[in-house]
């Protein structure tokens, strides 16, 4: 499909790019790869693409004839979390579709395919929706940047807090791919570092709907975990905690830590069910005023909040067009130039800066807890700020050794 076919008037002489031919094709094309329909469908999917959209749209009003190509285009493909179609999908999206930069690719698997699809291709991938550090490590690479989280953050954040807080002795269950695998890791790594310990770990089937045999595994473990950390994500941490709440794990003394939480889980849960929940988010809807007008737009474009892949979708779009606005090309190297080492701050970003080494962008994070029902302000307000993370602690201090940009 192609949408935001926004044609961008343009009087001779009078843009950036008038005249020089340095946008290929004299169009951008801006490619959201993504769940269209599976398990990650809510917290990225169709509403991703609105979320390039409404920046393909604000961009246009903001420079109007001045702006650097008379125009840009949105399409969109559905890898239905398998990297092996993601392949395919990057590669059709760069060669036949023209498109100079892709965004969002859920799944960490399809996101490592796609970033060396992007390597090869020579062109830009805006990383918003899957957490796998690698990005950042060994699969780091000049054409790749991670703008909104990654496991680190989460582990860092959750994992330090609940330990501190008394949960000693944990039993973690991750999904079998690549994103379950890197952040059991970060967890176990934050949790000892805490003074805690983990007692058991099993992977499970991804996508899976049936949890029942980890989850009566728990209460028999030696020693008794204090907390069950869940790090599944999207449809798949839905059933985990309906199921958790349907054995009644709380009252055996078993306490439940989510690795990554959403709006749409807890919208699908219930906030009652999982109300004084600690996580940790790289942003949310009500974090402040600029988060908030942004969000109410988003609302009256799609009828729900934005989720942080949405906004973080918005945030990367927006600065990739003003970047090639300012290199008056699309061409990715020049487009690089703007961005890297880059400082700023808009509606998802505090503190943002885009870190030259290895293309992570560092800004500040949230340990977050969700917001007793009898709280909010309206149906979808789930979330309330437990402490500010600053930036410089959300995520390493420094890249990873692993990483070789060249």
């Amino acid at each position: 499909m192609i949408s935001a076919g926004a044609l961008l008037a343009a009087c001779g002489g009078g843009g950036p790019g008038s005249g020089g031919g340095k946008i290929s094709g004299d169009k951008i094309t801006l490619g959201v790869l993504t769940d269209l329909s599976g398990v990650y469908a809510d917290l990225a999917g169709p509403h991703s693409v609105e979320a390039v959209e409404m920046a393909v749209e604000d961009f246009r009003k903001k420079h109007g004839e001045d702006a650097v190509t008379q125009e840009i285009e949105v399409v969109e493909a559905d890898h239905q979390n398998k990297p092996e179609l993601a392949n395919t999908l990057a590669r059709e999206m760069y060669d036949r579709k023209g498109a100079d930069a892709l965004f969002d690719v859920p799944t960490s698997s399809a996101a490592l395919a796609v970033a060396n699809v992007a390597k090869n291709s020579g062109k830009l991938y805006f990383n918003t929706a899957a957490a796998t550090t690698e990005l950042t490590g060994e699969a780091c690479n000049a054409y790749t940047y991670s703008w909104a989280y990654n496991t680190y953050m989460l582990a860092n954040g959750t994992g330090t807090a609940v330990t501190e807080q008394g949960g000693e002795n944990w039993y973690m269950i991750y999904p079998d791919y690549a994103f379950g695998q890197d952040l059991q890791e970060k967890f176990q790594t934050a949790i000892e570092s805490a003074g805690g310990k983990v007692v058991a770990k099993d992977p499970t089937p991804f996508p899976h709907d049936n949890f029942s045999t980890f989850l009566l595994k728990a209460p028999g473990l030696k020693p008794k975990p204090d907390v069950l950390a869940a790090l599944q994500a999207g449809g798949d941490l839905v059933n985990v905690v309906k199921q958790y709440n349907q054995f009644k794990l709380e009252k055996k003394g078993v306490d439940l830590a989510v690795g990554l939480l959403f709006d749409t889980d807890v919208k699908s849960i219930g906030a009652k069910k999982l109300a004084g929940t600690l996580f940790t988010t790289a942003w949310f809807w009500n974090l402040d005023d600029a988060s908030r007008k942004w969000a109410d737009r988003f609302k009256e474009r799609t009828g729900s909040r934005p989720t942080f892949v949405h906004a973080a979708d918005y945030s990367a779009a927006m600065n990739y067009l003003e970047a090639v606005q300012k290199a008056g090309t699309d061409k990715a190297e020049d487009v690089s130039d703007v961005l890297d080492g880059m400082e700023f701050e808009d509606m998802f970003a505090r503190n943002g800066m885009v870190r030259a080494e290895d293309h992570r962008v560092v800004h500040d994070a949230y340990l977050a807890e969700v917001k007793d029902p009898a709280k909010a302000s309206e149906p979808e307000d789930f979330t309330e700020l437990v402490e500010t993370i600053p930036a410089d602690q959300a995520f390493r201090s420094e890249p990873a050794p692993a990483c070789r940009m060249k």
